[in-house]
């Protein structure tokens, strides 16, 4: 798979709880753990943006891009 580097700013109380996580063994590093966290929020979230863009889609439709 390719990968794609993102550079991201976290609360720090978030980024040490990352930490934490990888230190236990649950990820192998804070890249595999922020990769999976995001891919659970993409799918768990899918139809709520799925709906949002079409809702955009059509509004621009309508309205054009004022």
């Amino acid at each position: 798979m390719e990968r794609v580097r993102i550079e991201v700013e976290l609360p720090a109380a978030l980024a040490a709880q990352a930490r934490a996580i990888v230190a236990e063994g649950c990820a192998n590093d804070l890249d595999d753990l922020l990769a999976e966290a995001l891919r659970r929020f993409l799918e768990s979230h899918t139809s709520e943006l799925t709906g949002a863009f079409m809702k955009e889609d059509v509004q621009w439709g309508l309205h054009g891009d004022d």
